[in-house]
């Protein structure tokens, strides 16, 4: 009987550039925002060429000169992520401009709060346009170019804990469905391109500090009762999504897709 022969692996050249980003092409709308700003900076720094997209070009094009300035790639591009026509213009601009298109960091994402028996319908429907239909879209304009390229890719999208539990004495009705329905928007278009090599994940943190909560957190009720309630014992700050969402975007991660990693510090661990 023949001894069964185990493949030799040179561990040191495969692992080396496991979250190598080099030469790849990143575009990340949302990418000026709290949290998109650190994982833009993050991706950056591991080597890819970034694309910031928002409504506020000024923003990105400021964000875009700071990462140059530092040595790395970076352009703005102009994008309405309501507007379907001009999420499909944003990223034949990122492709013009860096002849390819790798990785989609979909950072986009509001908040209209409203108790659930002052829900109108205008608001419901701009948190669903901006959080889940804009998902849609973009994860749709950005397949095009990648399976037209034929190199695999990567998209990931920023989520919310509130993708799998609702919030006490808050109304988070539109955000908490939207992420929700992300959350399965996710593990469909997963299994939609997995045979074309290309992996979608998505990052869910918890209340991260940023201008978008200062409101909430200067609430020393609410501050002091969620702080209780996460096992860590505080809540994140933007460079705390920025491992996760290199991961997910780089190398360590091909053969992870449909998934959405809780950045928490354990609130979705524990009762």
């Amino acid at each position: 009987m023949v001894d069964k022969i185990e493949p030799v692996i040179d561990f040191k050249s495969e692992l080396k550039g496991l979250f190598d980003l080099a030469g790849k092409v990143a575009y990340i709308p949302g990418g000026y925002g709290g949290i998109g700003e650190a994982i833009t900076w993050g991706l950056a720094c591991a080597g890819a060429k970034v694309a910031i997209g928002g409504r506020d070009l000024e923003k990105a094009n400021k964000l875009a000169q700071k990462i140059n300035a530092a040595g790395y790639e970076a352009f703005g591009v102009a994008v309405d992520v309501k507007s379907v026509e001009q999420i499909h213009h944003s990223v034949d601009a990122v492709v013009d401009y860096f002849g390819n298109l790798d990785i989609l960091m979909n950072c986009v994402g509001i908040q209209r709060e409203e108790s659930l028996l002052e829900v109108t319908e205008e608001a419901f429907d701009e948190v669903y346009q901006v959080n889940l239909k804009a998902s849609m879209f973009l994860a749709q304009a950005v397949a095009k170019h990648q399976i037209k390229a034929g190199n695999g890719g990567k998209q990931v999208h920023l989520l919310s804990v509130r993708s799998q539990l609702g919030l006490r004495d808050r109304g988070y009705s539109a955000y908490c469905s939207t992420k929700g329905g992300l959350v399965l928007l996710i593990k469909q278009h997963a299994m939609e391109l997995a045979p074309h090599n290309i992996t979608v994940n998505g990052v869910a943190p918890t209340f991260v500090y940023t201008e978008m909560i200062r409101h909430v957190m200067e609430n020393k009720e609410f501050r002091e009762n969620l702080l209780k309630r996460i096992p860590l014992g505080r809540i994140a700050d933007p460079k705390d999504i920025v491992g996760p969402a290199n991961f997910f975007c780089s190398p360590a991660s091909d053969f992870v897709t449909g998934q959405t990693l809780y950045v928490d510090g354990g609130i979705t661990a524990s009762q």
